[in-house]
């Protein structure tokens, strides 16, 4: 259960100077994403060694099998979090710099093992690992979606470093974003989504009855248009060409461009369809983060203006594993009523409704449409205490779904 302070408690209790963050060390944790893939390689090496050679290229699998795998079994066993940072130490936590270096950290990780794993799929003599040859077809598969979950995790780094105010940490979002090809989610995130979350004119807010397959070309091309249009509209006020390198989204892609072009000079052409596929894969990723995060939920109008978001809409889970993971991405709420606060001083708000378990969980219901909506759809109805019109209802579903339960399609 989580721990709620009260506000009106004695705040001379609390000594921000004395006060230590339980989870302080357990966040270098985020770096087994960047990093998976040398594990990976060691194990390989190790493997080979030994008369179980023949199952090493299922090690190279290492990125789906933390997702898929590892992350929800460690969330069902350790749990929820169950503790919030108290309000005394808030300013401290927020200016401690050693929880920024942390998410600065992942940045070389990640690209060094983009770069190795180019190197991996192109080389033709791997004897240094125990291979004869170069990899064959299911390990390239295992160490292209491996690499691309680095980088799906990578624009969660990317999402922490673009809401704060510093260039720096701005310009390490777009880097960040470049293995993706996903530079232009900096602006329709941060501008966007935050924006017109949980209302229909939002491409990344999922709805009622919305499967994820539906959700994610939505949300693709969605937030593709939309980031376009948001900086072209920023650069015409500021009588600026849309058609410039003073355009983020431009600039950012820019920084694709040339980050592939670099690898393909090192590694030859044939590295192109690895760099498409694990791309596709990272921000599909991403997609299914955003498909949970505000399934359903919508916000009322007060007048001709959507209400401003409050923690009711936004889906939050508290598992303690996946917190470590994501930097508290999980903690949504929180985040999107203050949205330049920093991973550390993220909390568990009342009044959020709750997923059923922690995100990396989610993330694999999600592609089984059936079971997502056993799952999901009820809790959406109960969140609006059964009043199913209070809902973000997918419109080619609306009829139906008003009809299971007894309303007029025209309501």
């Amino acid at each position: 259960m989580t721990q709620h302070l009260d506000p009106s408690a004695d705040s001379s209790a609390i000594d921000p100077l004395h006060w230590r963050d339980p989870k302080r060390y357990l966040w270098l944790l985020g770096l087994i994403a960047p990093t998976a893939l040398f594990i990976a390689a060691g194990l390989v090496w190790a493997v080979n060694q030994t008369p179980l050679a023949p199952a090493s290229p299922i090690l190279w699998w290492i990125g789906p099998i933390i997702v898929y795998g590892l992350l929800p079994v460690l969330d069902l066993f350790f749990g929820p979090d169950g503790s919030n940072p108290p309000d005394e130490v808030m300013d401290y936590l927020e200016n401690d710099k050693y929880y920024r270096y942390c998410v600065y950290a992942y940045i070389p990780f990640q690209y060094a093992s983009l770069f190795f794993a180019a190197y991996l799929l192109t080389a033709s003599d791997l004897s240094w690992l125990g291979i004869d040859g170069g990899l064959g077809l299911i390990s390239k598969i295992g160490l292209t979606l491996s690499i691309g979950v680095v980088g799906g995790v990578g624009i969660n780094t990317a999402h922490e470093l673009g809401h704060k105010k510093e260039n720096l940490e701005r310009w390490l979002s777009k880097i960040t974003l470049a293995q993706t090809f996903y530079g232009h989610f900096y602006i329709e995130h941060n501008r966007g989504h935050h924006a017109r979350v949980a209302t229909p004119e939002d491409p990344a807010s999922s709805r009622l009855g919305e499967s994820f397959w539906a959700f994610l070309p939505r949300s693709v091309w969605g937030s593709l248009k939309s980031s376009w249009e948001l900086e072209a509209t920023r650069l015409r006020r500021r009588n600026e060409r849309v058609w410039s390198i003073h355009n983020d989204v431009l600039n950012a892609w820019l920084m694709s461009v040339v980050l592939y072009a670099v690898l393909v000079a090192l590694f030859g052409w044939m590295v192109l369809p690895f760099l498409i596929i694990q791309a596709v894969y990272g921000f599909a990723l991403l997609e299914t983060v955003n498909y949970l995060e505000h399934y359903g939920l919508l916000r009322a109008k007060a007048g001709k203006r959507y209400v401003r978001p409050t923690p009711e809409h936004s889906w939050n889970s508290d598992h303690i594993v996946t917190n470590i993971f994501l930097y508290h991405l999980q903690r949504h709420s929180d985040h999107h009523a203050n949205p330049t606060r920093r991973y550390q001083t993220l909390r568990s708000m009342d009044g959020a409704p709750n997923l059923p378990s922690g995100y990396a969980s989610m993330i694999g219901l999600a592609y089984f449409p059936p079971l997502w909506r056993k799952v999901m759809d009820h809790r959406v109805l109960e969140h609006f205490d059964g009043d199913v019109t209070k809902a973000n209802i997918q419109p080619s579903k609306r009829a139906k779904i008003l009809a299971a339960h007894g309303v007029a399609a025209t309501e």
